[in-house]
């Protein structure tokens, strides 16, 4: 009877040991899928020094520093090019995990998406043509137009300041347009990210000005869906905090802004 019983808790044990083997076993793997996934990540590539194509390649700040970010956390990334309009829409549909494109912080979108820390501070800024003697604050629009690129801060930021300073607005999709609309003089003025509209007028031929002091100070952040990536989110804040203390962070803005 003894040797019954004892042949018994043996086999008990044996398949308790077998069961924690296999839980064992089955936590493993799920990091290594965890480790394996890879991460879509939205962006606006007609939006230079962020995001623009050079000799056929995607190139830029938020393209160095997504990379960078994934490298330093253990992660993959794949980059999918879009309207900026769309980014957030497309996290929306489960098409991406990420957007960047030099997107603000705002209380508006903080409704859908959850921001990482601020990587960079912008702000707006008011563009003309070099010869354009008529303008050089908001309240010389009264009557004037204005081009925009749809879904960006600047664009709420005119619409909300249209009736105060008596401007019409123009809209379009990309920056490409934006800056043709004022080339060809159809428009008086373009609202834009300082970053943005500064670099296009160092290395480019247009022919602008940016006029006044910056007509807000936002910040820039990476951004997942709200309340559903909160493990990404925390990964993308270490990767930046990393790369601001080991200098990648610096070395990558130097790159495109020096």
């Amino acid at each position: 009877m003894k040797k019954f019983i004892l042949i018994m808790v043996l086999s008990i044990i044996s398949i308790l040991l077998v069961a924690c083997g296999g839980s064992d076993d089955k936590t493993s793997s799920e990091k290594e899928n965890a480790e394996d996934k890879t991460y879509v990540v939205g962006v606006d590539n007609t939006y230079p020094p962020f995001e623009f194509e050079a000799d056929g390649e995607l190139v830029g700040i938020d393209i160095d520093l997504i990379n960078a970010i994934a490298e330093d956390q253990g992660f993959k990334i794949k980059i999918e090019q879009m309207d900026f309009s769309g980014i957030i829409p497309s996290m929306q549909a489960g098409e991406l995990d990420i957007g960047m494109g030099g997107m603000s912080i705002t209380d508006e979108r903080k409704e859908t998406v959850d921001f990482s820390d601020p990587y960079f501070e912008a702000g707006i800024s008011l563009v003309i043509a070099d010869n354009n003697t008529e303008i050089n604050s908001l309240e010389d629009l009264a009557g004037k137009k204005v081009v925009i690129k749809n879904g960006t801060v600047s664009a709420k930021f005119a619409e909300e300041n249209k009736d105060k300073y008596n401007y019409e607005i123009v809209q379009v999709n990309d920056s490409t347009s934006m800056f043709q609309e004022v080339t060809n003089g159809t428009v008086d003025a373009l609202m834009e990210d300082y970053p943005v509209i500064s670099y296009a007028i160092a290395v480019s031929d247009l022919k602008f000005k940016i006029v006044g002091d910056r007509l807000t100070g936002d910040n820039y952040g990476i951004s997942v869906l709200k309340g559903k990536n909160d493990e990404l989110l925390e990964m993308i804040d270490k990767g930046l905090t990393n790369l601001k203390e080991n200098g990648k962070y610096d070395e990558i803005l130097n790159e495109y802004l020096d």
